[in-house]
């Protein structure tokens, strides 16, 4: 007998993309266009920091506790189609993303990584943005092995609060 991991958030997940299919769309909605959109909506939208050029937010279906997107407010494709001003500002958020967790959640490392395109795996081709991942030794563990499941020990909103503060 298996006891229940709950993680309700995957249902939201799982819910939309279903509906997404049956509407006829190819995949998520541009939420971080939304969210870049609407400053007054950062705390739903769980936005931890914004600047003129874009914005750092909690991945809503993280990999890890702290799992951060990091994105422009202007949505394209590649990185290549953004000026090398622009790029210089997503690097300068993906830095103060990675300065955020190591002050917040003290990770003893952080995958970044950026899927351009569809066929890299990217669930909203056509929004760039970085996945900042902090990981701990252990943090893949039996679960993960066994179950195929990820223990995430905190609430997002919880998460938010910690990374916002200061």
């Amino acid at each position: 007998m298996h006891d229940p991991l709950w993680a309700p958030w995957r249902m939201q997940y799982l819910e939309r993309l279903d509906a997404d299919q049956r509407a006829g769309r190819g995949g998520l909605d541009d939420f971080i266009a939304t969210a870049f959109a609407t400053p007054d909506a950062d705390d739903t939208n769980l936005v931890i920091h914004r600047d003129d050029h874009g914005l750092v937010m909690l991945n809503r279906y993280p990999y890890a506790n702290g799992h951060l997107l990091v994105a422009l407010g202007e949505a394209k494709p590649t990185l290549l189609a953004y000026t090398p001003q622009q790029r210089a500002a997503f690097w300068s958020l993906v830095e103060l993303g990675m300065a955020r967790l190591r002050a917040v959640l003290n990770p003893q490392g952080i995958n970044v990584g950026i899927n351009e395109g569809e066929a890299a795996g990217a669930g909203l081709p056509g929004h760039l943005h970085a996945h900042l991942v902090p990981r701990w030794h252990g943090d893949v563990n039996f679960m993960t092995t066994t179950a195929g499941a990820r223990v995430i020990p905190s609430t997002l909103e919880a998460m938010a609060a910690r990374l916002r503060a200061d």
